[in-house]
């Protein structure tokens, strides 16, 4: 039996491709979009909630259609792609006055997930106008929070699926190339933390990343149907130490190559980074080295 590509830890076959265009033949007036489902459905392809992985499967059938090995439908209409053509997110208009007191001073802080919610604008709208690296929409699964203390906005964090390749994270787990591609949805990569400017408190940033660490797994398995057994971040040494991060006990693991996902030249085309990392459990490597 021919294998034909490997796409997301599944491979494809030549008669997978056999099976796919019997598919398409028995539903001639179909779009792509309900062939996607269709096939989801007969090969019971689903997300750990439960639902279709319709998009992951359309990608495959593009890959397909693409190389040959199949004959979709025309598309029926051009989609918009969010992240090439966003719309600028609008700046909140949140209380800017000064914080500058003590964490106790602060008083009970609320760390709420805003993803889906009627928050997520000023969610998105505070990390654009005050955070370095501006607002990208994550792809893959994803929370975002804010903490606030009172109806006070303090901080925002955005977390979503970790990088699949990351050497120095990779030896620090001792996984197998198979354990990852099972494993690698156990995994949560922040990629924001913003204190916004007008906040002055001592100890926030690690409070707010040791209140994370509690919390962080069973938002996930909420939303997503699974846990998370390990979390990772960059840091740029250019502009900072990782300070709040050690003081929350996060370990540093390495550096990142400066390349890329997409790299085809095997040089550096983007700054360093430092990659700080915090086991959810003790038994993490158990769990993540396990293969499939």
């Amino acid at each position: 039996m021919e294998s034909l590509l490997r796409f997301r830890g599944r491979e494809i076959t030549d008669q997978d491709a056999v099976f796919i265009r019997a598919l398409i033949a028995r539903h001639p007036g179909a779009s792509r979009y309900l062939l996607s489902k269709k096939l989801c459905e007969a090969w019971d392809w689903r997300q750990q909630n439960g639902a279709l992985r319709d998009m992951v499967c359309r990608s495959l059938m593009l890959s397909l259609h693409r190389a040959g090995h199949i004959e979709l439908p025309p598309p029926r209409f051009k989609v918009r792609n969010p992240l090439t053509h966003r719309a600028k997110q609008a700046r909140p208009q949140v209380d800017q006055s000064p914080v500058q007191t003590s964490l106790k001073a602060l008083g009970p802080l609320e760390m709420r997930q805003v993803r889906r919610t009627d928050d997520e604008p000023m969610f998105n709208g505070l990390i654009e106008a005050h955070h370095y690296l501006g607002y990208t929409q994550p792809v893959g699964e994803h929370l975002k929070f804010v903490v606030r203390a009172g109806s006070r906005p303090l901080a925002c964090l955005a977390l979503s699926s970790a990088p699949r390749h990351l050497g120095p994270r990779d030896r620090y787990i001792g996984w197998s190339a198979c354990a990852r591609r099972a494993n690698i949805r156990y995994l949560a990569y922040n990629s924001r933390f913003l204190i916004l400017p007008w906040v002055r408190v001592p100890h926030l940033a690690s409070h707010i990343l040791g209140r994370l660490a509690r919390e962080i797994s069973s938002h996930w398995e909420r939303v997503y149907g699974h846990p998370v057994y390990l979390l990772e971040t960059f840091v740029d040494p250019e502009r900072f130490r990782g300070t709040c991060y050690r003081a929350a006990n996060w370990q540093y693991v390495g550096q990142t190559t400066g390349r890329g996902h997409n790299d085809h030249t095997n040089r550096p085309n983007r700054p360093l980074k430092d990659i700080y990392v915090y086991a959810l459990t003790k038994r993490f490597r158990v769990s993540l080295q396990a293969a499939a």
